[in-house]
Formats: C-alpha cells, structure tokens, sequence
C-alpha cells in the first residue's frame, strides 16, 4: 500500500527486456537487460574498430552480472511520458557498484522494479538463496574448503598437543547446548574442570566464557575471547569466571626465555629508512606516540618501575580488553550486564579501547556511500569533503591501534589478553583476528587467512546473516514521489534526496537519451562476477535468553541489525598488506574478491551467525566454500612480493608486525575509485593530502581508561571519583561518571577533575 492506494504487484512477463540503457561513472551503453532467478544481467555489444569490421572479427558481448542479495538501495524514478525524460531504476549494491538502468516507457521501469523487488526480499530464509542451488565450474570441484579448518589441527600447530602446555580441549558444547554460539570444542585451561566452566558460563553474557583464540608458541602467553560479564549495579561476581581467568593468566611458562632479552640491533634497510636511525633502534621502531603513551600508562598502573620497561617480557602486564568506549561499558550495568570488577581480578589491568558499537559503524560507511553515491549518473569523483568528516579513517586507525597494542602485550611484554565488548562477536572478532595477523606470519599466507577466518569469525559466532542483510528488506526499495519522511536507521546505501537534482543536471546538460542516441560507449572495467537486537542498547537487551532454532521459518532482515564489521576487519588488513607488502602471500585483489562473496550470497561460507546453523543446516552438504573460488584461481590472488623468510635480527623479516595507525589511508579499490581519487594524489613529503581525513600522528591513543584494582585512570584528561556501581550514576547522567586519577609522587591528595567521556 502506498500513499492509501493499494497496489498490484506487477513482474516482468519475461525474463528479458530490450533497449536498456546503462549509466555509469556518467558513461553509457544500450543494451538488454535479463533477469534470473538469482542474477541481474545486463549485455551489450562492445563498440568494434572499423579495422576489426572489415576483418570480419566477431564481436562478444559483454556482461555486467548483479547478484541480487548484494543490491543495498533500489530506486524508481517513474517519468510521465509528458516529461520527455525516461524512467529510471538506481542501484546501489554493497560492493560499491552503483548503476542506474534507464527504461522507454514508465510502465516496463514499474514491472522490472517490482521483479527485482521480489527477487530479492522474497526468500525469507537463507536456504532459498544461491548458495543452495549453486553448481561450481570444474575447477572449484577439485576442493572442498570446507576441510580446510579442522579445530583440532589447528590448536595442535598453535601447540596445545604439547606436554605441560597447560591446555585441554572441553567438549561440554559438542551438541552446542552450553552456549549456541559459540563453537562445539572450546580451548580451556588443564587445571579447570567442565564443571567449573558450566558454573562459569552463568556469569557471562550467553555462555560466551574465556575461551583460548591464540597460544603464543615461544613464552606460551595468550589470547583469549569472551562476551561482557553479568555485573549489573549489584557488582555481582563469579568465583568461577575468577577462577577461570586465573587459570588462563597462569599458564604461561614460568621461566619466560625472552625475559631477560633486549631487543637485537636490527640490520640496516638498503633503503635508507628514516627508521634506521640509532634512536630508533634502542625501541620498537614501529612504536608511535599514542603508542607510547598507551604503553606508558599499563606500566604505571601496575607500578612497573621504568627502568624494567624497556626490557621486554621482563614484568607480565596481563590485560583484559574491554573494546567499548568507557561510557557504553558503565551503562550496561543498569540492564544487568557491564564490565569487570577489577577488585576481583588482581591478578590483571582492564583497558577500555573506546572502539564505538555497530550503529556508529554504520552511520559512518553510510557517509562514505553519500560521498560515492552519484557514481552512476555523474564521471564526478567523490566528494572528499564528505569522506573526510565520514569518520571511516578514523574508526579503522583506532581498530588498528587496539589489535597493535594487543599485539605488542603478548609479542613483547609476554602477557595474557583477555578481549570482550558486548557479546564478544564483533569487535571482539576484529582485534583477536588481527591481532594474530601481526603475530603469527602463519596468518599471513593465503592458507593461514582463512584458517583464522574460520577460526574467529566463523566457528566464535560472528553473526553474519544478521550484520550482513543477505535476505535484504524492503525498507531498501522506495519509488520516488511515493515515499514519505525519512528512515533514521537508514540501511547500507541509502541515500538522502540530493541525487535527484543531480540526475537532472546531469541529464539536461549531456541530453543523453535523445531518440537518435545510438551510443554505445564501453563501461568501464568492473571487477563484478559474469529480533532486533542492539549489542550497546541497554533497552534491548536482557542478560539471558533460551536458544532459538539454528534458521528461522520466515526471516527478514533487520536494519538496525546491519553493520559493516567484516567489512572493516578486512580494510584492516588492507592498510597491513600495503604496510607490509612482502609479509603477506596474499594480494589486495584477494581482500577485495572476499568483501565481494560477503555479500554475493555464492558460497554457504558467510550466510549464517554461528556454527551451530552451519551445522543444523547441513551447509557443507548443501552449499560450497568460498574457499573453493580462491583455491581454483590461487595464481591470480597471489603476492608476487611475498617473502616468507622470517628473521627477527633482519629489519623486513621479523615474525612481529606492528600497525601504523597513522598511516591509515583509503582503501580505494574496494570502492571501486582509482587511488587518486579516494588519497589524492601522492605527496613529495610526510604531509597528508589536502583534504584527506588522516589520522594524526599525534593522535589521542585508542586506550580511553585502565583500571586496576587499586586504582583507574582515564586518557581524556583529568578525572574525578567515581562510585564503582548504582543504577542511580546511570540514570543521572553517564557524563559524570570518571575514573581515579593515578597516584601522585610525594602522596599528594588526588584531586576531582571531570574525565572527558565520548556520548553517542
């Protein structure tokens, strides 16, 4: 029903439709437009050279193919034929193509408008989607991807089939009954027992426990992963989940081998660094200074005197990672949930990273996509004034920033790092995953990526189907003139009303569809292939819920829901790989093709939340691996400047990588934007480019408080006392709550002073 008047869905009576004209980047060809069950197909004849005509060369048509679950934003635009102008239909699809197909007469726009409409919102279940009915060419059938991760393989190379490892594999979940989202075998401590860990499981937010991600296989330090405890403004505790994190904070070697090690004096580059100076070579040569300050102040609050800094592994400073800002963390407590008591985790110092929650996320690649979004009518570059106030720069520096300071916590200081946010499956997954990329050169190489993919993401219940949108909605389908307000929540490439008056500019100044326009210009090359639920939102949330059938019989996807947090891990990685060139077996290319099959709905690999729905679902029988696709065609994703040669005393070659979070830049191919257009073009010194959003070197560290036991501290700027629980410091204003200041020298009083806190 639209404006009060019931409509009468209309389809297409055929599959094919003639004289279609498509626009892109402001070009233009005239073609046909076919559509499948599963794909969006548009053909045209490629112009031919009149050499070639008189050579009689035949001539094939190109393809543009459109996986319809990949189609973010749909726009009719119906024109009275009294208008001169012809109907159009925008599509703006989440791989960042964006077209716009232009129709003869009002009447075929509706009927394809509304075929695509139902093609892609009418499954309501995911196993009505490609994945499903998908028949691999011979190549891919030569793998099964799906073989490629086993868990016990896995933990066994990290070294947990060793003798004393102090690790064990529980099988308390093998029927997925202890915590539904998370992965049938879980890496606990040998010293606690299934008992110990069901009792453990109440304590945290759907069961999600400390669970080993990462043993480090020289000082046996870890990574673990869990989801926010049951605090609320009681400060409730466990003595189980304090145990249990005992245990994992215990099972490091005792002895340390690198303890007492300096680092080396690194060889010389023959590039003539400006890294290579002797200064640099005393410390961590990829160390900025927002990392120093963050080292600075775990050593503080746990009274490491300074002279034992420089010596790494020398003082254990284990760590629980709290990624939320400081403020979102205070809040849950008024629903039951928050953050970790540290006076009942002596043994550890709690960071809060202040990494912002799914919406804000959104909200930011969605100013990124306004930036882009008249791509398809206009050859107009993007508005960098828009990119640069997006934030998306900013928000991947600061997961950068976390997983480097993980990274260097168990690399170098040898320590334990236990990560959570909220339900430990989104931010969490981010700074574990790369967190490990930069420690393990095993995570590095093609094969390594995907086990660590399968083994973060896939098997520790990131919530793909949800945070993805793959049995899209029809919030994302609008006619124009018949749509009114707006959407707040506005889903992946939605735009606001500023591309009509550009599409008529655009259409008068170039007269494009006259009726003599027999164009047929080539497109430019397209890599494209021939329960609401708010983790921050105290409101919607409730400590505990009973499990739910793996797939639901009907199912639509929630806006809100959405959140490009893949998207991110993998630019991420992008930003590694262009710091590291030679440390990665894989290339850009491979990055960009998997943010592709993310949303392309191809493969079963990225189409449900957790293992458990894998497995329900019968996916390896059913639908193919994405791994697969990158297997068959492994020449092409391939660094040709990889070296896998890993020597620590050889500047290049070292096992440890460190993310330089100010140098973060655009990842212009995955919007499908030349370099120069997204970066600017390169400078002939350090300087940023002129309107380009750059992380300072200078930065405000990614830490937003630490707290210990005996005290807390904030980054902000100064602080004031705080009361440690009471729904009545939420409820009368989260903006005052703070943190202790650090003890002074000379036992001076501490005095008030309001910490700075980020609202969102």
């Amino acid at each position: 029903m639209i404006n009060g008047f019931v409509c009468v869905f209309m389809v297409v009576s055929s599959s094919q439709v003639d004289n279609v004209t498509l626009t892109r980047r402001g070009e233009q060809v005239d073609g046909t437009l076919h559509l499948t069950p599963h794909h969006l197909i548009f053909s045209h004849l490629p112009p031919i050279s009149s050499e070639d005509q008189a050579k009689g060369v035949t001539i094939r048509p190109k393809e543009l193919w459109i996986t319809y679950p990949i189609i973010s934003f749909c726009t009719l635009r119906p024109a009275p034929a009294a208008s001169r102008q012809p109907s159009s239909i925008r599509l703006r699809c989440r791989d960042f193509t964006f077209v716009c197909f232009y129709f003869s007469n009002e009447h075929k726009a509706r009927e394809v408008y509304e075929s695509i409409k139902q093609w892609t919102c009418r499954s309501g279940r995911i196993d009505k989607l490609y994945a499903f009915s998908y028949q691999p060419p011979p190549p891919e059938k030569e793998f099964n991807g799906w073989d490629l991760y086993d868990p016990r393989t896995e933990w066994a190379r990290q070294g947990l089939s060793k003798e004393n490892s102090g690790w064990r594999i529980s099988e308390i979940n093998t029927n997925y009954e202890f915590s539904p989202t998370y992965p049938a075998l879980i890496p606990v401590p040998s010293s606690i027992s299934d008992n110990t860990i069901n009792y453990a499981g109440r304590y945290r937010s759907r069961a999600r426990i400390p669970a080993l991600s990462y043993l480090h296989p020289v000082n046996n330090c870890t990574i673990t992963r869990s989801s926010q405890p049951l605090v609320g403004v009681r400060q409730n505790r466990s003595i189980q989940d304090e145990k249990l994190l005992a245990a994992i904070f215990s099972t490091s070697r005792s002895e340390r081998p690198l303890a007492s090690f300096s680092q080396p004096q690194l060889e010389k580059e023959a590039s003539g660094s400006s890294n290579d100076s002797a200064e640099s070579s005393q410390t961590d040569p990829d160390m900025s200074n927002a990392e120093e300050i963050e080292d600075d102040l775990l050593a503080t609050a746990q009274g490491i005197p300074e002279e034992q800094q420089a010596i790494y592994g020398a003082q254990q400073q284990n760590l629980i990672v709290d990624a939320r800002p400081t403020v979102n963390a205070f809040a849950m407590q008024a629903v039951g949930l928050g953050s970790e008591n540290m006076d009942n985790y002596k043994f550890a110092t709690k960071a809060y990273l202040g990494i912002d929650n799914i919406h804000v996320m959104r909200d930011s690649l969605n100013k990124v996509i306004d930036a882009l979004k008249e791509t398809d009518v206009t050859p107009l570059g993007p508005n960098r004034d828009l990119l640069a106030r997006s934030g998306w720069l900013k928000h991947i520096a600061g997961i950068l920033d976390g997983a480097g300071l993980i990274a260097r916590q168990v690399g170098l200081t040898h320590s334990h790092v236990l990560i959570h946010c909220s339900d430990g499956w989104d931010r969490t997954s981010q700074l574990s995953a790369l967190s490990q990329i930069c420690l393990d050169p095993y995570f590095r190489t093609m094969e390594g990526f995907m086990v660590l993919v399968e083994k973060d993401w896939l098997s520790f219940g990131h919530m793909f189907r949800h945070r993805s949108g793959h049995l899209n909605s029809e919030k994302w389908f609008q006619i124009e003139n018949e749509r009114i307000g707006g959407d707040a929540n506005r889903g992946f490439g939605e735009s606001g009303g500023a591309g009509k008056a550009i599409e008529n500019a655009f259409l008068s100044a170039k007269g494009f569809f006259g009726r003599d326009n027999n164009s047929r210009d080539s497109l430019p090359d397209s890599d494209g292939e021939l329960q609401s639920y708010d983790s921050d939102n105290p409101a919607s949330r409730k400590p505990s819920s009973s499990p739910r059938s793996a797939v639901p019989e009907k199912e639509i996807t929630k806006v809100k829901e959405t959140s490009p947090v893949f998207h991110q891990f993998l630019d991420a990685t992008y930003q590694l790989l262009h710091q590291y060139p030679t440390r990665f077996e894989f290339n850009e290319r491979f990055l960009r093709r998997l943010l592709y099959h993310l949303y392309a709905c191809q493969f079963g690999t990225f189409l449900f939340n957790n293992e458990k729905e894998r497995v329900d679902t019968n996916a390896r029988e059913r639908t193919r691996s994405v791994w697969d696709y990158f297997l068959a065609r492994r020449e092409q994703f391939t660094n040709p400047q990889y070296d896998p040669e890993v020597n620590d005393h050889q500047r290049g070659k070292e096992r440890l990588i460190f993310p330089r979070a100010n140098e973060t830049r655009w990842w212009s191919e995955s919007f499908g934007r030349a370099d120069s257009e997204m970066n600017g073009p390169r400078p002939s010194d350090s300087s940023p480019p002129s309107g380009r959003e750059s992380p300072s070197v200078n930065r405000t560290p990614v830490l937003t408080g630490i707290e210990t036991a005996q005290q807390s501290a904030g980054t902000g700027g100064a602080s004031t006392s705080a009361a440690v629980s009471g729904l009545a410091a939420v409820t009368s204003g989260i903006s005052n709550l703070a943190v202790l200041k650090n003890p002074q020298a000379g036992g001076e009083e501490n005095k008030p002073k309001q910490m700075e806190v980020e609202m969102q």
